[in-house]
C-alpha cells in the first residue's frame, strides 16, 4: 500500500493529442484513472474525434490515425461525461500541469462547458522526478560514471565530464531493449532528431496544406504565399527581426513570389 493520504478521489489524466501545442492542438484520446481513499482504481479510456487531420508526426507517436477516430464522438460530446468523471476529485499525471491540463480546460471551453468550481489539488508526477532526481550533468555523472562530478560549472571539468558520460552511455546500452548505436552519424541522428514538417531546425516555418507556413505566434499556421497576398508587412517583420538566415531567405524569397517545395528540399 503507498503512503499517500487521499481525503477525496485522485484522478490520473493522459491524453493523446494532434500536437504539443495547448492552445490550438485537439486531443484524440483521454484516460482517467481514479485513486479512491480505500485503495480502489476505476479506469475510463475513449478515442476522441479532433474534427482534423491528425499529423504525421502524432500519429508516428501515439499510433492514433484519422481512420482510428473518424466514427469516434467528439470533445463536445465527450465533455458531459469527463465533467461527471472529474467531479469532486484532485488531479494528477505526467506533465499534467503544463501540458494535459490546459489542453483540457481549452478542449472544455470549445465545448461551452466547464468543471464545478471547487477547490482542487493538483499532483504532477514529472515536476516530483525532476525535483527528487536532479537531469543535470553531475546526475549523469553519478548515474554513468558512478563517482560525483568535480569541479561542475568549470569549462573543462564539464566537458571532459560529459565525454566521460557519452562513453559510458554508448557501452551501457550496446545489448538489450534499449540499445545505443557506437556510431556518431546514428548518434547525430538521435541528438539533432528533427520534426519531418519542420523547414528550419526551431520550426519557424513548417508544412502546411498549402506548402511552407508559419510555426509559431499570431499567424501560426498560415501559409507564407497567404501572407504575401494578406499581410505582407508580417513577411517584412520577419526579415527584421532576429531570425535565423535560414529563415529570413525562405521568407524574402516568398515575398518575391518564389516558394519552397516539399520535393524541392
Amino acid at each position: 500500500m503507498s503512503r499517500l493520504k487521499l481525503d477525496r478521489p485522485l484522478a490520473c489524466i493522459d491524453l493523446e493529442t494532434t500536437g504539443a501545442n495547448v492552445y490550438e492542438d485537439r486531443i484524440v484520446e483521454i484516460a482517467i484513472v481514479k485513486l479512491f481513499p480505500d485503495g480502489r482504481r476505476e479506469s475510463w479510456v475513449s478515442r476522441c474525434n479532433p474534427q482534423r487531420p491528425i499529423p504525421a508526426a502524432a500519429t508516428r507517436i501515439h499510433g492514433i490515425s484519422d481512420d482510428d477516430v473518424r466514427d469516434q464522438p467528439t470533445f463536445a460530446q465527450l465533455a458531459p461525461q469527463v465533467v461527471q468523471l472529474l467531479r469532486g476529485a484532485d488531479f494528477s499525471g505526467f506533465n499534467v500541469a503544463r501540458f494535459d491540463l490546459p489542453l483540457l480546460f481549452r478542449e472544455f471551453e470549445r465545448a461551452n462547458s466547464k468543471l464545478p468550481d471547487e477547490t482542487r489539488y493538483v499532483a504532477d508526477s514529472q515536476v516530483i522526478f525532476h525535483r527528487m532526481e536532479p537531469r543535470d550533468l553531475a546526475a549523469a555523472v553519478r548515474y554513468y560514471c558512478g563517482h560525483e562530478h568535480q569541479g561542475a560549472h568549470g569549462a573543462l571539468a564539464d566537458a571532459e565530464a560529459a565525454l566521460d558520460v557519452l562513453l559510458q552511455q554508448v557501452d551501457r546500452y550496446a545489448t538489450g531493449e534499449r540499445t545505443l548505436p557506437d556510431r556518431l552519424v546514428d548518434l547525430d541522428a538521435i541528438s539533432m532528431r528533427r520534426d519531418e514538417n519542420f523547414l528550419d531546425p526551431d520550426g519557424k516555418l513548417v508544412w502546411g496544406d498549402d506548402g511552407a507556413a508559419i510555426g509559431f505566434g499570431k499567424h501560426r499556421g498560415t501559409s507564407l504565399r497567404k501572407l504575401r497576398d494578406t499581410a505582407p508587412e508580417y513577411l517584412e517583420w520577419i526579415v527584421r527581426k532576429d531570425f535565423s538566415d535560414e529563415v529570413k531567405a525562405i521568407v524574402r524569397n516568398a515575398m518575391r513570389g518564389e516558394f519552397p517545395t516539399r520535393n524541392g528540399r
